[in-house]
């Protein structure tokens, strides 16, 4: 359970008991990276109080993506330790600091790895969600004022992604918070601030498919099946789901794929398989994986002319994508994007109430669930390719 050090009882005693909490440092447990490629050891961490325009949360329920995977094996460039990871939670906010005024404490929120300042130039342009207001201290693990709230041991432990969400508390931006429905399940909207969001709206805000299209996703992971679920809720009558692993084609159909087709069963480029099935292409395709073979096949497997292919995964830092440009030359277009193309404050509050009324799926990625003790054990059921989503109640 987490205790509190707090101001003196004189202190206390002219305070309210909201502002009082604001000023405590909280003691609870955290799942703490000390080093990447090393499981994770839960720890009991203090988290100081939020400063100005910072917002400190109770994590009641986080995910587990591989992007914390990708951070903790050591690839990612910008990975630093020792970290608290996690960007996909929900939670209470537990108090505020200075200068808060659009969130207060007992707000049922998402935090965001992507935050939505409204003021700097990318916010105030239509064409992108990618904020870059505190975007260079998030990146170094630090909140904005270029400090961290975590310490274990008496070492500083790094925030991440703006989020830090694998610990009972964190502080996060006030521009890195969605306010959401306070009857939302936060064991499953806590999806929504990663992996579902970025399917989704890849399909319905990236490409824009349209009613009658023909599709393609590559990878049937959580993120491809979001994208699944976009295309099927935008409206393409045909939605083929490729993928090495068989395993995942139920799954797939379910989520709205109409056929899926595994690369290994066929003795030629899986681009050529595709534009045979298709007359000529998809019309649309989705990378999922963060391969950069696989990036070149689903461009390549789009219709001339018209054809869009979205680059959704993530691939290793170094990494180059290559085609030939008569591909581009001819009428296929390459886009890429981060979060689904949401603005993220104003958005997901938007898709939770999207899951209220039925209108998406958020439950049926939920795989498993653990205790905060187990969090190890949801990156091996990922790694195994046995869940999509593993969610670890706090």
């Amino acid at each position: 359970m987490p205790s509190t050090v707090g101001p003196t009882p004189d202190v206390r005693h002219s305070l309210t008991e909201s502002e009082a909490m604001a000023v405590q440092v909280i003691k609870c447990k955290a799942a703490v990276a000390w080093e990447a490629g090393k499981p994770l050891c839960i720890e009991e961490v203090e988290v100081a109080p939020p400063k100005a325009h910072e917002v400190r949360i109770k994590i009641i329920a986080t995910a587990v993506c591989h992007t914390d995977a990708y951070t903790l094996s050591g690839a990612d460039p910008e990975g630093s330790f020792p970290v608290i990871l996690g960007h996909e939670g929900a939670g209470i906010v537990e108090s505020v600091g200075e200068g808060v005024t659009k969130l207060k404490a007992g707000d049922t929120v998402i935090p965001l790895y992507i935050p939505q300042c409204g003021e700097c130039k990318f916010c105030l342009n239509p064409k992108t969600n990618l904020c870059q207001k505190i975007r260079v201290t998030q990146g170094k693990g630090l909140m904005p004022d270029g400090t961290s709230r975590f310490t274990c041991k008496g070492k500083t432990i790094l925030h991440y992604m703006g989020t830090s969400t694998f610990s009972e508390y964190t502080v996060v931006a006030d521009i890195s918070v969605a306010k959401i429905d306070p009857l939302a399940p936060l064991d499953k909207v806590c999806l929504l601030g990663c992996g579902i969001s970025t399917g989704y709206g890849a399909a319905v805000n990236t490409a824009k498919v349209e009613p009658g299209s023909t599709c393609a996703i590559f990878g049937l992971g959580g993120v491809g099946l979001a994208a699944v679920m976009g295309c099927k809720v935008a409206g393409a009558s045909r939605i083929i789901g490729v993928d090495i692993n068989k395993d995942t084609f139920a799954r797939a159909m379910k989520f709205g794929a109409s056929e899926c087709i595994n690369p290994q069963d066929f003795n030629k480029p899986i681009q050529e398989v595709l534009i045979e099935m298709t007359d000529g292409g998809v019309d649309y395709s989705f990378e999922c994986i963060g391969n950069v073979k696989v990036m070149r096949a689903a461009l390549e497997a789009c219709h001339k002319g018209w054809g869009v292919s979205v680059i959704v995964g993530v691939a290793a830092s170094g990494e180059e994508i290559a085609t030939r440009p008569f591909q581009l030359v001819t009428g296929r277009v390459w886009k890429g994007t981060a979060f689904g193309g949401w603005k993220s404050v104003e958005s997901v509050p938007k898709l939770v109430s999207e899951y209220m009324s039925k209108k998406i799926k958020v439950d049926e990625f939920v795989t498993h669930n653990l205790s905060f003790d187990q969090i190890n054990e949801a990156f091996e059921l990922m790694h195994s390719g046995k869940s999509i989503r593993t969610v670890v109640k706090l």
